[in-house]
């Protein structure tokens, strides 16, 4: 058999342009030539505009995020609010190509049916957490309005949640990528590399795997405070220590992703991960 074919699936960069490298080198230095992104280039880290320029110089496939959509469309944010910063640090035609960014995409490899998206099949803004009910869980494999009618897939692949796993369950395989530049479940960035034969739709070997990769956190937060980004205190609370902004707001230190399981979601917003 001739060697099989890699590709690197990456997402939730937020800005972080020391941990994108890191995990660029790391994909380079591994032969791998095919990077897909799964969406949310920008918010939360100070570099939002670079990240894009070079995810859209390596990206070969890029995906909208619920950032990318919603954060093109707030100049009319407060001056001097985190969210007004963020949106003034792109420039113009880099919201617009987030605007514009497809929903998701569709391929075949290995005799598989492979979709992949930011958080959900309805919407860049619906959450799907690892503790997912069965119900949540088959909804990933519908086609939507959102995804339109395409073949119906058996494997899905998305981000949004920054806890990266995967599940496998009545032929149908689900899998997050976890996140490269803000990651949760723990603080090392984290990607995906999928093998098999692109384009291929005969069964053929087939694999998912995870990849971690240590970055200098120290250097990325200097660059934060030297740039005076906004909300600076829960990049380092998330960065450093992998706490979710959201539970030091609510004054909780309980980590962001491991929840007891079946216990009912809390209310937070969709546009903070």
């Amino acid at each position: 058999m001739s060697r099989l074919d890699r590709i690197a699936l990456i997402s939730d960069v937020h800005g972080n342009l020391t941990a994108l490298e890191a995990v660029l080198a790391d994909i380079d230095a591994r032969g791998i030539t095919t990077i897909y992104n799964l969406g949310d280039y920008v918010g939360k880290g100070p570099r939002g505009q670079a990240c894009v320029d070079l995810c859209q110089q390596r990206c070969e496939v890029n995906v909208q995020g619920n950032w990318d959509d919603f954060l093109p469309d707030k100049a009319d944010a407060p001056e001097g609010s985190a969210i007004r910063w963020w949106h003034d640090e792109l420039r113009p035609e880099q919201r617009a190509w987030l605007k514009a960014l497809p929903f998701c995409h569709d391929f075949v490899m290995s005799g598989r049916q492979i979709r992949l998206f930011h958080a959900s099949s309805d919407s860049v803004h619906h959450r799907v957490r690892f503790d997912h009910d069965g119900e949540e869980f088959f909804a990933m494999f519908a086609s939507t309005a959102a995804t339109g009618d395409g073949p119906a897939p058996t494997v899905v692949g998305y981000g949004d949640t920054h806890d990266a796993f995967c599940e496998t369950d009545f032929g149908l395989t689900l899998f997050n990528t976890g996140s490269v530049g803000n990651s949760l479940d723990e603080t090392t960035p984290h990607y995906v590399v999928l093998e098999g034969v692109l384009g291929g739709t005969q069964p053929a070997p087939f694999g998912i795997s995870f990849v971690r990769v240590p970055y200098d956190v120290e250097a990325e937060l200097a660059v934060s405070a030297a740039l005076g980004a906004p909300e600076h205190d829960l990049y380092v609370s998330e960065l450093r220590d992998g706490v979710y902004r959201g539970d030091v707001r609510s004054g909780q230190a309980r980590r962001y992703h491991r929840a007891p399981a079946h216990r009912p979601s809390e209310e937070r917003s969709d546009d903070d991960a």
